[in-house]
């Protein structure tokens, strides 16, 4: 099975603003997390990222380069702590190109998933189209922010 999930897109915005919409829990609202999101934006921080249909997912900061890369990891269930065998690791890179940004995301750990093979698979699948949804409406709302 793929243990991981990795898109691509091209944003028609800045670094800076692109940096905003994947790290300022009021923008991650507006195109991922519609419930509502936390983050404390150093490593080890807190995040908290909320969906009225599916819960409340927990996690922590790993990773923080302004400007550059952001990374969390997070409970795959909603309502949990992430722990070794319940969490995947999110990462973000974002690359100046041309007058806006390429924004590489890969979500990875559905094999260490303490889950059946058939279960990591589908929760892979979720993932994607999570994904492919939530950065298509980031690359419309991005030039606007």
């Amino acid at each position: 099975m793929e243990s991981r999930v990795e898109l691509e897109v091209y944003v028609e915005a800045r670094p800076e603003v692109v940096w905003a919409a994947v790290t300022q829990p009021e923008s991650i609202a507006r195109w991922y997390a519609f419930g509502g999101a936390e983050i404390d934006l150093r490593p080890g921080g807190r995040l908290v990222m909320r969906w009225d249909e599916h819960g409340e997912f927990l996690g922590f900061v790993e990773k923080v380069e302004p400007g550059r890369r952001f990374a969390y990891r997070y409970a795959v269930d909603p309502g949990v702590d992430p722990l070794p065998g319940n969490s995947n690791l999110v990462e973000f890179t974002l690359t100046p190109e041309g007058e806006g940004t390429r924004l590489h995301v890969v979500e990875s750990g559905f094999d260490r998933l303490e889950v059946s093979a058939e279960e990591q698979e589908k929760r892979a699948e979720e993932s994607a189209q999570g994904w492919d949804a939530g950065l298509a409406a980031l690359t419309e709302l991005a030039p606007t922010l």
